[in-house]
């Protein structure tokens, strides 16, 4: 479907693009080319008009060329020195920063980027866990994200209590940002086409403090340790409490001692977080509080 977007690529001329420089994607870095022109305009679109944006991965620049149409300021984190060749051939306005965007500094780039920002990519599969982890730790930097994601995950993240795909994911990162639907795309909008779906969602940060996502993070590891299990099982195991502490904090919310963990609303977990918290601390009180920026993936059940 065209667009009345500057800077996207037809099928046709992305194919002649990678043909003349002898590019062609990596499995070994997870890399699937977008030829969807409705798709690419559906993200650049939830991306709005920011002053910066950040693009993490952004291959031949298929997205990277139309967002230097609505955004002043354009910086890219690439690994692959080939596609890193492509854009300063062909984008010489975009900042690269050359690297693997899971060891890179974030600090300096966000600081050459001027507010208000954003943030897009197309995520790798296969290192999707750890990267959602990297941007949910910088979301205070990000006025807007959009990522691209296998669909399977994407519905995990926004299911809702009364779902049966809702895990320990869709209630961290729905704590951390609205999230909202862009577009669903179909595996033959990729060249190649990967084996499943993908779908872009578009996260608006909350404005949560860390200290309370790291404690939301910590309950989490624990009420969704074995989801077979009931959430008072799974609490009396992981933190090693009477059971009768379980049952009553279930009870402080209303809640009925068989609830599963997936059950809850987020509302409901971060209270239950803060309650865990502070009977840690009181049992504890030389315990230092969980680390507010975590160096693993988050919790994926």
């Amino acid at each position: 479907m065209p667009t009345d977007l500057p800077g996207i690529y037809s099928r046709a001329e992305l194919a002649t693009f990678l043909q003349t420089r002898q590019l062609s994607a990596l499995k070994g870095l997870g890399q699937h080319f977008l030829t969807s022109e409705s798709a690419v305009a559906s993200i650049v679109r939830a991306v709005g008009q920011p002053s910066s944006v950040l693009e993490v991965g952004p291959g031949p620049g298929i997205l990277t060329r139309p967002l230097t149409h609505v955004c002043d300021a354009v910086h890219a984190i690439e690994l692959d020195e080939r596609m890193i060749a492509a854009i300063r051939e062909t984008l010489p306005s975009v900042t690269l920063h050359p690297g693997d965007a899971l060891q890179l500094d974030f600090h300096p780039i966000l600081a050459a980027m001027p507010p208000p920002r954003a943030l897009v990519s197309n995520l790798p599969y296969y290192i999707t866990g750890p990267l959602l982890n990297l941007f949910a730790q910088h979301r205070h930097a990000f006025d807007t994200i959009v990522l691209m994601m296998q669909r399977e995950v994407a519905d995990r993240i926004r299911a809702d209590h009364r779902h049966p795909d809702r895990g320990s994911l869709s209630v961290w990162l729905q704590a951390q940002f609205q999230i909202a639907l862009v577009a669903q795309v179909p595996a033959g909008a990729f060249l190649p086409p990967p084996k499943v779906d993908s779908t872009v969602l578009k996260f608006v940060p909350r404005a949560v403090p860390d200290a309370l996502i790291a404690e939301l993070d910590f309950a989490l590891r624990i009420g969704f340790a074995q989801r077979r299990k009931t959430l008072a099982n799974n609490l009396v195991a992981g933190l090693r409490c009477d059971r009768a502490q379980a049952l009553a904090w279930l009870a402080d919310q209303q809640l009925l001692p068989t609830v599963r963990p997936q059950e809850l609303t987020v509302d409901a977990w971060q209270r239950l977080a803060s309650t865990i918290s502070a009977w840690k601390r009181a049992s504890n009180p030389g315990e230092s509080a969980p680390s507010p920026s975590r160096s693993d993936s988050p919790p994926l059940a």
